[in-house]
């Protein structure tokens, strides 16, 4: 647990970049835009590319064997250059500037994160890891606290700062990691994938991962949507600041962090599908529930309840989609999981941006109910944790 609290770090800085990105970028982009929908489609445009790199890094990470391990070498690579740009974001001087740090500073995230997750199962023994992914996600939720709560007050004092402050934590948390991480000291078991050059897609989407991922792919379309937007109709719907609203954001993340842990627990011992299946019922009750929110107040109550049920679903995905696989496949099958996210990344901000510019902002809440309706539908048809074979592909299809 010690080696998990060490690697939080790692999700520390990723979670503390993204919330950073996706509460403060959308404003940049709003001095030269008028279309929500086209806010929404360039805070999505470096994912195309990403769509395509991550699952390769985590496949390629899988297969690597150097002196510092499989996955530290493309941390080593990945936060420097992603700490350069992230810098270079408020220092813009036009649109394209902007997009082309926007772009830069994406594909660079794109390199560690995949690797970065997937130590996770590396270095953690299987009954463990919902509460394991329980520790990094808290350790991610407090990068998101800051992000909202300091980065708003930073913000507000100059627009500099906070991507500065971020830029400086990606440093330190892969100076963290690194000196405290070995992984062919640290790992259940060092294996280094060596049988294909091809990423086995097909040979990993047995039944209950396709349908798993499914599920994850319309939970992603409502929060990556929601959070992508949520700032903008903080201002525009409920008349609020740009630091105000991006504040209010931090009061889903406090609950998402002080349940992270607890969900883990729980996952671990009644069943990481039953939490999730809480999880996705709770969040359409919150969201349908925020369409007739009016003050600030009942705003960040009803946010609070909704990070309680976010950390259900969220904590315990990943280890779920993780045991529908082999040990040799952690790298791959986080790759899959971020391929399916990043695609919602994609999909979700223009969509809902499209439907904002035609049906107004009060439309927000009702799409990303629905959308987590559908994933309601699709994790009922995945059988649960304990009834699933260890370890057990349920086709066996050469990719």
């Amino acid at each position: 647990m010690k080696k998990t609290w060490l690697l939080g770090f790692g999700f520390f800085s990723i979670s503390i970049g993204w919330a950073l990105y996706n509460g403060f970028v959308p404003f940049f982009l709003d001095d030269y835009l008028t279309s929500t929908a086209l806010i929404g489609f360039l805070m999505t445009l470096d994912n195309y590319v990403a769509l395509f790199l991550q699952p390769y890094i985590g496949h390629m990470s899988d297969r690597t064997n150097t002196k510092f391990g499989k996955r530290m070498p493309f941390l080593l690579v990945g936060i420097p250059v992603a700490a350069l740009f992230f810098a270079l974001i408020p220092f813009h001087s036009q649109l394209l500037t902007l997009i082309i740090f926007m772009v830069c500073m994406n594909l660079s995230m794109a390199i560690f994160r995949s690797p970065t997750i997937a130590l996770m199962p590396d270095i953690t023994v299987e009954h463990d890891r919902a509460k394991a992914n329980g520790i990094i996600n808290f350790m991610g939720g407090c990068g998101a606290i800051l992000a909202f709560s300091i980065g708003s007050f930073l913000f507000k004092m100059n627009e500099t700062l906070p991507f500065l402050a971020v830029a400086a934590i990606f440093l330190i948390a892969l100076w963290i990691i690194f000196k405290n991480i070995n992984e062919k000291r640290d790992a259940i078991e060092y294996t280094v994938q060596t049988t294909t050059n091809k990423i086995p897609y097909m040979k990993e989407l047995n039944p209950a991962t396709i349908f798993l991922l499914l599920a994850i792919f319309f939970w992603f379309i409502a929060i990556q949507g929601m959070e992508a937007l949520f700032t903008l109709y903080g201002v525009k719907e409920l008349g609020l600041t740009e630091s105000s609203s991006a504040f209010s954001l931090a009061f889903f993340s406090l609950s998402f962090v002080l349940s992270s842990i607890p969900c883990g627990h729980y996952g671990a011992k009644y069943g990481m599908k039953k939490m999730i299946m809480i999880g996705i019922v709770g969040l359409i009750g919150v969201f349908l529930v925020l369409n007739w929110v009016k003050t600030v107040l009942a705003l960040r109550l009803i946010l609070l309840i909704g990070g309680v049920f976010w950390a259900c679903i969220n904590i315990n995905a990943y280890p779920f989609i993780v045991k529908t696989g082999s040990e040799q496949s952690f790298g791959t099958r986080t790759g899959l999981y971020y391929l399916v996210s990043s695609l919602s990344a994609i999909i979700s901000p223009p969509m809902l941006g499209l439907l904002i510019d035609y049906w107004g902002f009060g439309i927000l809440f009702f799409a990303a109910a629905i959308s987590m309706l559908i994933a309601l539908v699709f994790m009922t048809i995945v059988k649960s944790d304990s009834e699933m074979p260890h370890h057990t592909n349920f086709l066996n299809i050469e990719g």
